[in-house]
C-alpha cells in the first residue's frame, strides 16, 4: 500500500516531545507525539509503502508487534488525510494517453 503524501503547505515545528503541524489554509493545528513525528518524517519521499514504514519503525521499536505498529500507523495516516494534512496518492488514469 502506498503512503499518503504530506501537503506541501503544512508547516511542522518539532518539539522535545513530538511536533505540531499547522495547515495554513484551514488554520488547523495538529499535535504529534514522538512516534507520530517519526511517522511524518518517514512519509514520501523517504518511504513509499506502508510495509517499508512499518519495517523501519519495527527496527526502532522492536518491542512492539508488527501488526500493532501497522494498525497504529494506518490509524494516524487516516487521521492526517481526514484532517487535510496529507493526501493519498491518486491512481493514474487507466485511459490516459501514452506519450
Amino acid at each position: 500500500m502506498l503512503l499518503p503524501v504530506a501537503h506541501v503547505s503544512v508547516i511542522i515545528q518539532a518539539m522535545d516531545d513530538g511536533a505540531v503541524l499547522f495547515a495554513p489554509e484551514s488554520e488547523l493545528y495538529y499535535g504529534l507525539n514522538t512516534v507520530g513525528l517519526r511517522i511524518w518524517q518517514l512519509l514520501p519521499p523517504h518511504t513509499q509503502t506502508l510495509d517499508a514504514l512499518v519495517e523501519t519503525l519495527g527496527r526502532e521499536y522492536p518491542d512492539v508487534p508488527a501488526g500493532q505498529l501497522a494498525a497504529d500507523v494506518r490509524e494516524l495516516l487516516d487521521v492526517l488525510v481526514s484532517e487535510g494534512l496529507a493526501a493519498w496518492p491518486q491512481p493514474a488514469a487507466l485511459d490516459a494517453p501514452v506519450p
